[in-house]
């Protein structure tokens, strides 16, 4: 296993492994099979497991595991306030009270904010106290490090990068997603002001693994035999930039193999005929795009406040993945932002279009992919979604 180092220069495996996943038996996460493949990773070096508050049943089971097996002090735990949640004080500090008994230690070493997609839910949780609350926490030993996961576009990331010292983050982050959400920019910001990164979705929940015929076809013409996901994970830790990829493992023989690549990838492996690959993979890819914006961003700012290629993204999406998941995530990542930037919000003045790159004609484009992201039902559960979450 290769290891990178956080702010305090202490080493995380490279690889790190998402509890979100663990195999289910009935409505059950199977305790046997999870423990197997932890011990496993474990053994050959994996050292950084991220869980969180609402994955069911998750803390429990890693903490059980760690406990029972005497682990807890090889390895760092990383876990997540649900701060969509908290709507006081007392709500947070009872929260992490539940999650160190679930998780059977005294101390977190990386607690996130979790799933943050706009400023003004940190700064809802400052009017809660939490700055002088994680203080408190440092000071006594029950959190080593303090950062957040994020959902969302680039801008809003780098303003949420900057309203505190934090120890790390974590973002979203993989070849078809490098220019959306945190993207590139918010990665290589991060890391210029010394911030570890963690990356989930390194594979889009397996997507970047399913490839179309075609891209499996161009992946198998290349002479170093990677498999779709070595090709995924190779292209992240070839970036310095990235401390820790997050893999959802739920085998021994996923744990083996991605382990078998995180020992052997370094920054600065790939080659250019590997980044060509990538290339030529995300080319097939979006050929099912519906709109050409390459997220360039010249179109922005809006007057009057849509993401244009925030709605673009997400209508492309829909014709690369399922759509229902496309709509998912849209309604996540767009429809919880305190200012959510609707295509709906579009007034047509076409100032965007005078700087568009790709002659995109970009107001017809908008009122297709709101049609698209936001039928009537989607619609309500995101009006309902914001008035219960967004205080």
């Amino acid at each position: 296993m290769k290891y990178r180092l956080d702010r305090y220069c202490r080493q995380i495996s490279q690889l790190g492994y998402g509890c979100m996943r663990f195999t289910k038996k009935g409505n059950a996460i199977d305790y046997e099979k999870a423990k197997k493949e932890i011990l496993l990773a474990i053994e050959k070096g994996v050292n950084y497991f991220d869980t969180a508050y609402i994955y069911p049943g998750s803390e429990e089971c890693l903490g059980k595991i760690l406990y029972e097996n005497g682990c807890r002090d090889k390895v760092f735990i990383a876990t997540k306030l649900p701060q969509y949640l908290m709507r006081s004080s007392s709500a947070i500090e009872k929260t992490f009270q539940e999650e160190l008994s679930r998780l059977r230690t005294d101390h977190i070493d990386y607690y996130l904010m979790h799933m943050l997609t706009d400023h003004a839910e940190w700064e809802h949780l400052k009017t809660l106290g939490i700055e002088d609350w994680i203080k408190r926490k440092k000071a006594e030993g029950s959190i080593h490090n303090i950062g957040f996961s994020y959902h969302g576009d680039t801008d809003m990331f780098l303003q949420i990068l900057d309203a505190y010292d934090w120890d790390f983050c974590q973002i979203q982050y993989n070849y078809l997603d490098e220019h959306s959400q945190a993207g590139r920019r918010g990665l290589q910001a991060a890391a210029g002001k010394g911030i570890p990164v963690i990356i989930m979705e390194p594979l889009r929940g397996g997507k970047l693994v399913s490839l179309p015929d075609k891209a499996k076809e161009a992946l198998a013409a290349d002479s170093k035999g990677y498999t779709p996901a070595e090709l995924g994970l190779r292209w992240l830790w070839n970036q310095p930039e990235v401390t820790c990829v997050l893999s959802g493992m739920n085998s021994e023989d996923m744990v083996n193999e991605n382990i078998r690549i995180a020992s052997k990838a370094e920054p600065g492996h790939f080659t250019d005929e590997d980044m060509a690959i990538v290339g030529r993979i995300k080319q097939i890819i979006r050929e099912r795009e519906k709109v050409g914006c390459t997220g360039c961003r010249y179109c922005m700012p809006c007057p009057k406040g849509v993401d244009i290629p925030g709605n673009f993204y997400y209508y492309n999406l829909m014709y690369m993945e399922k759509k229902s998941s496309a709509r998912f995530e849209f309604a996540q990542n767009m429809g919880m932002r305190k200012e959510p930037g609707f295509a709906s919000q579009c007034v047509g003045c076409g100032k965007c279009e005078q700087h568009c790159p790709q002659q995109i004609p970009i107001r017809e484009k908008l009122k297709e992919a709101d049609h698209a992201l936001r039928p009537l039902p989607y619609k309500i559960g995101i009006h309902a979604a914001r008035k219960m979450i967004l205080h």
